[in-house]
Protein backbone atom coordinates (compact mmCIF):
# COMPACT_ATOMS: atom_id res chain seq x y z
CA UNK A 1 0.00 0.00 0.00
CA UNK A 2 1.44 3.40 -0.89
CA UNK A 3 -0.03 6.81 -0.19
CA UNK A 4 -2.00 8.21 -3.10
CA UNK A 5 -0.79 5.57 -5.51
CA UNK A 6 2.82 6.55 -4.82
CA UNK A 7 2.37 10.32 -5.35
CA UNK A 8 5.21 12.42 -3.99
CA UNK A 9 3.86 14.28 -0.99
CA UNK A 10 6.54 15.76 1.20
CA UNK A 11 5.42 18.36 3.73
CA UNK A 12 6.91 21.85 3.68
CA UNK A 13 6.35 24.52 6.31
CA UNK A 14 7.74 27.96 5.42
CA UNK A 15 7.86 30.61 8.15
CA UNK A 16 4.65 29.22 9.61
CA UNK A 17 3.29 31.28 12.52
CA UNK A 18 0.44 30.64 14.90
CA UNK A 19 -0.97 33.50 16.97
CA UNK A 20 -4.11 32.81 19.01
CA UNK A 21 -6.87 35.43 19.43
CA UNK A 22 -5.58 36.23 22.96
CA UNK A 23 -2.22 37.23 21.43
CA UNK A 24 -0.30 34.10 22.47
CA UNK A 25 2.21 33.16 19.75
CA UNK A 26 2.57 29.37 19.73
CA UNK A 27 4.90 29.22 16.71
CA UNK A 28 7.26 32.03 15.70
CA UNK A 29 7.89 31.15 12.05
CA UNK A 30 8.60 27.45 11.68
CA UNK A 31 10.65 26.21 8.71
CA UNK A 32 10.53 22.44 8.30
CA UNK A 33 10.64 19.94 5.42
CA UNK A 34 9.54 16.32 5.67
CA UNK A 35 10.76 14.20 2.75
CA UNK A 36 8.75 11.48 1.07
CA UNK A 37 8.81 8.35 3.24
CA UNK A 38 10.66 10.16 6.05
CA UNK A 39 9.85 9.59 9.71
CA UNK A 40 10.16 13.07 11.23
CA UNK A 41 9.81 13.39 15.00
CA UNK A 42 8.86 16.68 16.67
CA UNK A 43 10.05 16.76 20.26
CA UNK A 44 10.23 19.30 23.06
CA UNK A 45 8.83 20.17 26.50
CA UNK A 46 5.12 20.82 27.04
CA UNK A 47 3.95 24.01 25.34
CA UNK A 48 6.81 24.14 22.81
CA UNK A 49 4.44 24.17 19.80
CA UNK A 50 4.93 20.63 18.47
CA UNK A 51 1.25 19.60 18.64
CA UNK A 52 0.18 23.00 17.25
CA UNK A 53 2.45 22.40 14.23
CA UNK A 54 0.95 18.95 13.68
CA UNK A 55 -2.62 20.26 13.96
CA UNK A 56 -1.84 22.99 11.42
CA UNK A 57 -0.66 20.38 8.92
CA UNK A 58 -3.89 18.44 9.61
CA UNK A 59 -5.98 21.57 9.10
CA UNK A 60 -7.32 21.51 12.66
CA UNK A 61 -5.64 24.85 13.44
CA UNK A 62 -5.60 27.91 11.17
CA UNK A 63 -2.25 29.23 9.98
CA UNK A 64 -1.71 32.88 11.00
CA UNK A 65 1.02 33.46 8.40
CA UNK A 66 3.50 31.49 6.34
CA UNK A 67 2.94 28.72 3.81
CA UNK A 68 2.11 25.03 4.26
CA UNK A 69 2.57 22.74 1.27
CA UNK A 70 1.83 19.07 0.85
CA UNK A 71 3.54 18.07 -2.37
CA UNK A 72 3.33 21.12 -4.63
CA UNK A 73 -0.05 22.23 -3.34
CA UNK A 74 -0.47 25.12 -0.88
CA UNK A 75 -2.74 23.85 1.89
CA UNK A 76 -3.30 26.96 4.04
CA UNK A 77 -7.02 27.21 3.25
CA UNK A 78 -7.77 23.62 2.24
CA UNK A 79 -10.28 21.83 4.49
CA UNK A 80 -8.95 18.94 6.64
CA UNK A 81 -10.89 16.30 4.68
CA UNK A 82 -9.29 17.42 1.40
CA UNK A 83 -5.68 17.38 2.62
CA UNK A 84 -5.06 13.65 2.17
CA UNK A 85 -3.59 13.31 5.65
CA UNK A 86 -4.48 10.80 8.35
CA UNK A 87 -4.02 11.51 12.03
CA UNK A 88 -3.50 9.09 14.91
CA UNK A 89 -4.18 10.64 18.32
CA UNK A 90 -3.15 9.83 21.86
CA UNK A 91 -6.72 8.68 22.56
CA UNK A 92 -7.64 5.86 20.20
CA UNK A 93 -11.23 7.14 19.80
CA UNK A 94 -12.51 3.79 18.51
CA UNK A 95 -16.24 3.17 18.16
CA UNK A 96 -16.98 0.71 21.00
CA UNK A 97 -20.07 -0.80 19.34
CA UNK A 98 -18.23 -1.62 16.11
CA UNK A 99 -15.92 -4.56 15.43
CA UNK A 100 -12.26 -4.05 14.58
CA UNK A 101 -13.07 -4.55 10.89
CA UNK A 102 -15.87 -1.98 11.02
CA UNK A 103 -13.67 0.52 12.86
CA UNK A 104 -10.86 0.16 10.30
CA UNK A 105 -13.22 0.37 7.32
CA UNK A 106 -15.43 3.18 8.62
CA UNK A 107 -13.75 5.99 6.62
CA UNK A 108 -14.07 3.93 3.44
CA UNK A 109 -17.74 3.30 4.17
CA UNK A 110 -18.26 7.06 4.45
CA UNK A 111 -16.68 7.39 1.01
CA UNK A 112 -19.36 4.99 -0.30
CA UNK A 113 -16.74 2.51 -1.45
CA UNK A 114 -18.11 -0.89 -2.58
CA UNK A 115 -18.35 -3.44 0.26
CA UNK A 116 -16.08 -5.98 -1.44
CA UNK A 117 -13.36 -3.36 -1.90
CA UNK A 118 -13.68 -2.22 1.73
CA UNK A 119 -13.36 -5.84 2.92
CA UNK A 120 -10.24 -6.33 0.76
CA UNK A 121 -8.54 -3.14 2.02
CA UNK A 122 -9.45 -3.94 5.64
CA UNK A 123 -7.94 -7.43 5.24
CA UNK A 124 -4.73 -6.02 3.74
CA UNK A 125 -4.45 -3.45 6.53
CA UNK A 126 -5.14 -6.03 9.25
CA UNK A 127 -2.39 -8.21 7.79
CA UNK A 128 0.15 -5.36 7.93
CA UNK A 129 -0.82 -4.72 11.56
CA UNK A 130 -1.12 -8.32 12.72
CA UNK A 131 -4.81 -7.86 13.51
CA UNK A 132 -6.30 -10.51 11.20
CA UNK A 133 -7.52 -12.79 14.00
CA UNK A 134 -9.12 -9.89 15.89
CA UNK A 135 -11.28 -8.46 13.08
CA UNK A 136 -14.55 -9.68 14.63
CA UNK A 137 -13.71 -8.45 18.15
CA UNK A 138 -14.97 -5.23 19.71
CA UNK A 139 -12.41 -2.69 21.05
CA UNK A 140 -13.36 -3.55 24.64
CA UNK A 141 -11.99 -7.07 24.10
CA UNK A 142 -8.56 -5.81 23.01
CA UNK A 143 -5.38 -4.84 24.86
CA UNK A 144 -4.08 -1.26 24.76
CA UNK A 145 -1.47 -2.18 22.14
CA UNK A 146 -4.07 -3.86 19.93
CA UNK A 147 -6.40 -0.87 20.21
CA UNK A 148 -3.54 1.42 19.18
CA UNK A 149 -2.94 -0.78 16.14
CA UNK A 150 -6.63 -0.53 15.20
CA UNK A 151 -6.36 3.27 15.42
CA UNK A 152 -3.36 3.08 13.09
CA UNK A 153 -5.28 0.74 10.80
CA UNK A 154 -8.01 3.29 10.45
CA UNK A 155 -5.40 5.79 9.24
CA UNK A 156 -3.50 3.35 6.98
CA UNK A 157 -6.58 2.05 5.16
CA UNK A 158 -7.22 5.51 3.72
CA UNK A 159 -3.82 5.40 1.98
CA UNK A 160 -3.03 9.02 2.83
CA UNK A 161 -0.08 10.99 1.51
CA UNK A 162 0.95 11.99 5.02
CA UNK A 163 0.65 10.38 8.47
CA UNK A 164 0.37 12.62 11.51
CA UNK A 165 0.79 11.01 14.94
CA UNK A 166 0.28 12.89 18.19
CA UNK A 167 1.85 11.01 21.14
CA UNK A 168 0.17 7.77 20.02
CA UNK A 169 2.00 5.59 22.55
CA UNK A 170 1.72 7.70 25.69
CA UNK A 171 -1.23 5.72 27.09
CA UNK A 172 0.69 2.44 27.01
CA UNK A 173 2.80 0.96 29.79
CA UNK A 174 6.60 1.22 29.50
CA UNK A 175 7.26 -2.28 28.14
CA UNK A 176 4.49 -2.06 25.55
CA UNK A 177 5.66 1.39 24.46
CA UNK A 178 9.09 0.01 23.57
CA UNK A 179 7.45 -2.86 21.65
CA UNK A 180 5.05 -0.51 19.85
CA UNK A 181 7.86 1.87 18.82
CA UNK A 182 9.35 -0.93 16.75
CA UNK A 183 5.86 -1.83 15.44
CA UNK A 184 5.06 1.72 14.36
CA UNK A 185 8.42 2.02 12.56
CA UNK A 186 8.01 -1.35 10.85
CA UNK A 187 4.54 -0.34 9.59
CA UNK A 188 5.71 3.09 8.45
CA UNK A 189 8.68 1.58 6.58
CA UNK A 190 6.38 -0.91 4.89
CA UNK A 191 3.88 1.65 3.62
CA UNK A 192 6.55 4.33 3.00
CA UNK A 193 4.48 7.42 3.78
CA UNK A 194 5.91 10.74 5.03
CA UNK A 195 5.20 10.79 8.77
CA UNK A 196 5.23 13.54 11.38
CA UNK A 197 5.32 12.13 14.90
CA UNK A 198 4.94 14.26 18.03
CA UNK A 199 6.32 13.16 21.40
CA UNK A 200 7.68 14.81 24.55
CA UNK A 201 9.79 11.69 25.20
CA UNK A 202 13.29 12.31 23.86
CA UNK A 203 14.20 8.59 24.06
CA UNK A 204 11.24 7.83 21.80
CA UNK A 205 12.38 10.64 19.48
CA UNK A 206 15.96 9.37 19.30
CA UNK A 207 15.04 5.73 18.68
CA UNK A 208 12.36 6.41 16.06
CA UNK A 209 13.22 9.48 14.01
CA UNK A 210 15.05 9.54 10.68
CA UNK A 211 15.41 13.15 11.73
CA UNK A 212 14.35 14.88 14.93
CA UNK A 213 13.13 18.47 15.19
CA UNK A 214 13.69 19.92 18.67
CA UNK A 215 11.30 22.75 19.54
CA UNK A 216 11.28 25.15 22.44
CA UNK A 217 8.68 27.86 23.12
CA UNK A 218 7.59 28.10 19.49
CA UNK A 219 11.07 28.07 17.93
CA UNK A 220 12.87 25.28 16.12
CA UNK A 221 16.20 24.81 17.91
CA UNK A 222 17.76 22.11 15.73
CA UNK A 223 16.62 19.54 13.18
CA UNK A 224 19.01 16.71 12.39
CA UNK A 225 19.68 12.98 12.55
CA UNK A 226 19.46 11.68 16.13
CA UNK A 227 23.21 11.00 16.43
CA UNK A 228 24.07 14.48 15.16
CA UNK A 229 21.79 16.03 17.81
CA UNK A 230 23.52 13.93 20.44
CA UNK A 231 27.09 14.58 19.32
CA UNK A 232 26.74 18.16 18.07
CA UNK A 233 23.96 20.02 19.90
CA UNK A 234 23.76 23.62 18.64
CA UNK A 235 22.98 25.08 22.05
CA UNK A 236 22.60 24.40 25.77
CA UNK A 237 18.90 23.62 25.45
CA UNK A 238 19.41 20.80 22.93
CA UNK A 239 22.46 19.52 24.84
CA UNK A 240 20.47 19.27 28.07
CA UNK A 241 17.24 18.02 26.50
CA UNK A 242 18.69 15.22 24.36
CA UNK A 243 20.26 12.30 26.21
CA UNK A 244 19.28 10.27 29.27
CA UNK A 245 20.75 10.76 31.81
CA UNK A 246 21.26 14.34 30.69
CA UNK A 247 24.62 15.86 29.76
CA UNK A 248 26.66 17.11 32.72
CA UNK A 249 26.95 20.90 32.42
CA UNK A 250 29.18 23.03 34.64
CA UNK A 251 30.48 26.57 34.77
CA UNK A 252 34.15 26.68 33.77
CA UNK A 253 36.88 29.03 32.58
CA UNK A 254 39.82 28.81 30.19
CA UNK A 255 43.30 30.01 31.11
CA UNK A 256 45.07 32.64 29.00
CA UNK A 257 47.01 30.02 27.01
CA UNK A 258 43.86 27.85 26.60
CA UNK A 259 45.83 24.85 27.78
CA UNK A 260 43.87 24.45 31.01
CA UNK A 261 40.16 24.29 31.78
CA UNK A 262 39.19 25.31 35.32
CA UNK A 263 36.03 23.71 36.73
CA UNK A 264 35.34 24.87 40.26
CA UNK A 265 38.53 24.24 42.22
CA UNK A 266 39.90 21.68 39.72
CA UNK A 267 41.96 21.87 36.55
CA UNK A 268 41.84 19.76 33.39
CA UNK A 269 44.61 19.84 30.77
CA UNK A 270 43.33 20.57 27.27
CA UNK A 271 45.15 18.81 24.42
CA UNK A 272 46.01 20.62 21.16
CA UNK A 273 43.36 18.50 19.41
CA UNK A 274 40.66 20.53 21.18
CA UNK A 275 42.01 23.77 19.73
CA UNK A 276 41.98 22.22 16.26
CA UNK A 277 38.44 20.83 16.68
CA UNK A 278 37.07 24.05 18.17
CA UNK A 279 39.07 27.06 16.97
CA UNK A 280 36.37 29.42 18.33
CA UNK A 281 37.64 28.60 21.85
CA UNK A 282 40.44 31.10 21.22
CA UNK A 283 38.07 33.97 22.01
CA UNK A 284 37.28 32.48 25.44
CA UNK A 285 40.80 32.73 26.90
CA UNK A 286 40.55 34.09 30.46
CA UNK A 287 36.76 34.05 30.17
CA UNK A 288 33.94 31.96 31.62
CA UNK A 289 32.54 29.15 29.48
CA UNK A 290 30.02 26.37 30.04
CA UNK A 291 31.51 22.90 29.71
CA UNK A 292 29.52 19.73 29.07
CA UNK A 293 30.29 16.02 28.98
CA UNK A 294 27.99 13.03 28.60
CA UNK A 295 27.77 10.47 31.44
CA UNK A 296 29.44 7.80 29.24
CA UNK A 297 32.40 10.12 28.56
CA UNK A 298 33.53 9.68 32.16
CA UNK A 299 35.38 6.60 33.41
CA UNK A 300 37.28 5.66 36.58
CA UNK A 301 40.81 7.10 36.35
CA UNK A 302 43.57 4.49 36.27
CA UNK A 303 46.17 6.92 37.59
CA UNK A 304 46.10 9.39 40.48
CA UNK A 305 48.40 11.68 38.52
CA UNK A 306 46.13 12.04 35.47
CA UNK A 307 45.72 15.70 34.49
CA UNK A 308 42.40 15.04 32.70
CA UNK A 309 40.47 13.65 35.67
CA UNK A 310 38.07 15.14 38.21
CA UNK A 311 37.97 14.36 41.94
CA UNK A 312 34.37 13.56 42.87
CA UNK A 313 32.35 12.40 45.85
CA UNK A 314 29.82 9.62 45.22
CA UNK A 315 26.29 10.69 46.06
CA UNK A 316 24.13 7.84 44.75
CA UNK A 317 24.73 4.58 42.88
CA UNK A 318 22.15 3.07 40.51
CA UNK A 319 22.88 -0.49 39.40
CA UNK A 320 20.97 -1.16 36.17
CA UNK A 321 22.49 -4.53 35.31
CA UNK A 322 24.08 -3.52 32.01
CA UNK A 323 25.58 -0.35 33.46
CA UNK A 324 26.15 1.56 36.66
CA UNK A 325 25.03 5.17 37.05
CA UNK A 326 27.22 6.95 39.58
CA UNK A 327 25.80 10.29 40.76
CA UNK A 328 28.59 12.46 42.09
CA UNK A 329 29.33 15.93 43.42
CA UNK A 330 32.16 18.29 42.56
CA UNK A 331 32.91 21.75 43.86
CA UNK A 332 31.63 23.57 40.78
CA UNK A 333 28.42 25.28 39.77
CA UNK A 334 26.04 23.12 37.79
CA UNK A 335 24.36 24.78 34.81
CA UNK A 336 20.70 24.15 34.05
CA UNK A 337 19.51 25.01 30.57
CA UNK A 338 16.52 27.33 30.66
CA UNK A 339 13.38 25.50 29.60
CA UNK A 340 14.77 22.09 30.48
CA UNK A 341 14.72 22.70 34.22
CA UNK A 342 11.09 21.64 34.64
CA UNK A 343 11.81 18.36 32.88
CA UNK A 344 14.96 17.73 34.92
CA UNK A 345 13.05 18.50 38.12
CA UNK A 346 10.29 16.09 37.17
CA UNK A 347 12.82 13.33 36.46
CA UNK A 348 15.07 13.79 39.45
CA UNK A 349 12.42 14.47 42.05
CA UNK A 350 11.90 17.45 44.34
CA UNK A 351 14.98 19.04 45.86
CA UNK A 352 17.46 17.48 43.41
CA UNK A 353 18.08 20.76 41.62
CA UNK A 354 19.64 22.38 44.68
CA UNK A 355 22.46 19.82 44.88
CA UNK A 356 25.71 21.71 44.32
CA UNK A 357 27.68 20.50 41.31
CA UNK A 358 25.84 17.23 40.83
CA UNK A 359 26.79 15.07 37.85
CA UNK A 360 26.31 11.52 36.55
CA UNK A 361 28.81 9.00 35.18
CA UNK A 362 27.77 5.89 33.22
CA UNK A 363 30.36 3.22 34.05
CA UNK A 364 31.05 -0.51 33.94
CA UNK A 365 28.56 -2.40 36.17
CA UNK A 366 31.42 -4.35 37.76
CA UNK A 367 32.90 -1.23 39.35
CA UNK A 368 32.82 -1.48 43.14
CA UNK A 369 31.76 1.89 44.49
CA UNK A 370 29.48 3.08 47.30
CA UNK A 371 27.92 6.30 48.54
CA UNK A 372 30.46 8.59 50.23
CA UNK A 373 33.45 7.18 48.30
CA UNK A 374 35.95 9.51 46.67
CA UNK A 375 36.17 8.65 43.00
CA UNK A 376 38.53 10.06 40.39
CA UNK A 377 36.81 10.24 37.01
CA UNK A 378 38.74 10.50 33.75
CA UNK A 379 37.09 12.88 31.25
CA UNK A 380 37.15 12.07 27.53
CA UNK A 381 38.37 15.57 26.67
CA UNK A 382 37.93 15.23 22.89
CA UNK A 383 34.20 14.53 23.37
CA UNK A 384 33.71 17.54 25.63
CA UNK A 385 31.25 20.24 24.59
CA UNK A 386 31.58 23.99 25.16
CA UNK A 387 28.86 26.65 25.23
CA UNK A 388 28.75 30.42 25.52
CA UNK A 389 27.44 31.26 29.02
CA UNK A 390 25.51 34.30 27.74
CA UNK A 391 23.93 33.09 24.49
CA UNK A 392 23.91 29.36 25.25
CA UNK A 393 25.23 28.70 21.71
CA UNK A 394 27.72 25.87 21.13
CA UNK A 395 31.34 26.92 20.61
CA UNK A 396 32.73 25.18 17.52
CA UNK A 397 34.30 26.90 14.50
Amino acid sequence: MGGNGGAVAPVTLERVKKIYPNGFEALHGLDLNVAEGEFMVLVGPSGCGKTTALRMVAGLEDITSGVLRIGDRVMNDVSPRDRDVAMVFQSYALYPHMTVAENIGFALKLRKMPKAEIAKKVRETAEILGLTEWLDRKPGQLSGGQRQRVAMGRAIVREPSVFLMDEPLSNLDAKLRVQMRAEVLRIQRRIGVATMYVTHDQIEAMTMGDRVAVLRTGDLQQCDHPQALYDHPVNLFVAAFIGSPAMNLFEGALTEDRETLIIGDQKLALPDSIKVLRPALSSYANKPIVVGFRPEHLSPATSDSSNTALDTKVDLVEALGSELLVHFQIDAKRVLAEGVQEDVAAESGPGQLEVHGEGVARVDPRLTVKVGDRLRLEVDIDRMQFFDPTTGEAVWE
